[in-house]
């Protein structure tokens, strides 16, 4: 099936493409302090659109759709760096803005408290959601007890994960409507007396929390907790999954974000049935007590993203891979309903790439999309320089930023026509008829009885199923809470 498929898009996207003709997005200056500017380029390098910034990037921004057509109605999602992180590592953040075309700020949100640190990227949803990485604080007494073995710094913490998902609030603010911590999702094999004991290798789903290095004493900023080091984050709609990269440990994951966050925290629920577990992950098995050094293929990688649909190797992941010095992409193991597949005593599958790009080199971030041509854009952070290579190799197109303070974290671009067409949704008004009320609700219990069709106005929490969730939050609506 695969094969054919592949046929068929390489029918459709020949191997000798040209530049993608799109608008290419980037922010100079990843972790720096200081103003910043996020710059819109035309495939000519001059400037189709610029923003300004008081706060530097944490990572890549993200154009999404306004309320109507045109780029001049699109939507700036921003992650920055705060002005004074309560934790600090390689890639702190703090914040995200949402910004009208005309730079005016629409929300603003940040993760900066005594728990919790912003850190990295940050991924718009459908919805208009975004999901942030974050650090969490825990202290020595709780990893210890956790089954943690070692502390590797002076400031005696750990830091863990979290992802949250934060949504506008209306009033410049926003909620956390989801989230997700990996100190839910832990197996150790070193003391039978605290907790999270098991067997590592039967158990791929869960993390060993004695995996890595928990952070050092000469970091950036001096010393740091930092243990996973998540890099960056990626949805997948159609299967309404996240994925993850861990630079520490070598590894992508991938999660399931249909779960409440009750789910989430635990071994079951959700699409998937496993809750909060890791549904795959792969680049480095020896994490899972599984395969051998020579399937540790993954080494500092950044950028992780599933290539979207219509795309040449759609469904696909691509990333890029520090260590090695190129992009590269390969196929999950996962059927046509998200599910993924593991022999017994053996690492997640697969063996091997499909695609590896031209020698790229980047200590620092970096990252690789797919465009609809079949080229793959690349960004090297630390030299500022965005190049764009077609199948075969062939350097289509490149960017370098000129002067100091020119690192770019990752780049992406957008066809000229990307937001063209948009469709005007009015989430819980299920019946079409302009108004939100008792009727929609009515609606909404017939689709979920099977008296109708699915209607996406009746998804109001975007997570693909339209269930009693969407009618509690059609109610409120209509009840003004």
């Amino acid at each position: 099936m695969f094969i054919k498929k592949l046929f068929i898009l390489c029918l459709l996207f020949p191997l000798t493409a040209d530049v993608f003709e799109g608008y290419t997005l980037f922010t100079p200056g990843e972790g720096n302090s200081g103003n910043a500017t996020t710059y819109l380029k035309n495939n000519d390098l001059s400037d189709f659109k610029t923003w300004s910034h008081s706060n530097s990037a944490a990572s890549m921004p993200y154009l999404i759709a306004g309320d109507e057509a045109g780029w001049e109605n699109t939507l700036l999602i921003y992650p920055y760096r705060v002005n004074n992180p309560t934790m600090e590592s390689g890639g702190v953040g703090g914040g995200v803005q949402c910004l009208n075309w005309n730079g005016d700020m629409i929300w603003n949100y940040t993760i900066s408290n005594t728990n919790y640190q912003h850190h990295h990227d940050v991924e718009p949803l459908p919805n208009g959601n975004v999901l942030m990485i974050a650090w969490e604080k825990k202290t020595s007494t709780q990893a210890y007890s956790a089954g943690r073995q070692t502390i590797n710094n002076s400031l005696n913490q750990m830091w863990a994960t979290a992802i949250f998902e934060i949504e506008n609030d209306g009033n410049g603010g926003g909620n956390i409507v989801w989230e997700w911590h990996i100190w839910d999702h832990l197996i150790q094999d070193a003391d039978s007396g605290d907790d999270n004991y098991g067997v590592v290798s039967n158990h791929p789903e869960l993390f060993d929390i004695n995996n890595g290095n928990v952070g050092s004493n000469n970091g950036p900023g001096g010393a740091n907790a930092d243990w996973m080091h998540i890099n960056a984050i990626s949805y997948n709609a159609e299967f309404d999954q996240i994925v993850l990269s861990s630079r520490f440990q070598d590894e992508i994951f991938v999660i399931d974000h249909s779960t409440t966050t009750e789910e989430a925290a635990t071994h079951s629920g959700g699409n998937s049935g496993k809750g909060g577990d890791f549904l795959y992950r792969w680049g480095n098995p020896q994490n899972y007590d599984r395969g051998s050094n020579s399937d540790h293929i993954l080494g500092d990688q950044h950028g992780i993203n599933w290539i979207p649909e219509g795309f040449p190797g759609e469904g696909n992941f691509i990333l890029f891979n520090n260590s090695a010095n190129e992009a590269i992409e390969f196929i999950p193991p996962v059927d046509e309903n998200g599910n993924y597949f593991i022999e017994n005593d053996q690492p997640y599958g697969p063996d091997n790439t499909i695609w590896d790009s031209p020698y790229v080199s980047t200590q620092m971030q970096g990252g690789a999309f797919r465009q609809p041509n079949g080229n793959t854009l690349i960004t090297d952070c630390d030299s500022g320089v965005i190049k764009e290579y077609s199948d075969n190799g062939t350097l289509e197109w490149t960017y370098s930023h000129p002067g100091n303070n020119s690192s770019i974290a990752r780049a992406q671009k957008y066809s000229i026509d990307y937001f063209d067409n948009i469709i005007n949704i009015l989430l819980g008004d299920v019946n079409n008829d302009g108004l939100i009320n008792i009727l929609d609700v009515v609606s909404t219990v017939n689709i979920i009885l099977g008296m109708a069709e699915f209607v996406d106005a009746a998804d109001y929490n975007g997570d693909g199923v339209i269930n009693v969730l969407d009618i509690v939050s059609i109610v409120n609506i209509i009840l003004g809470s």
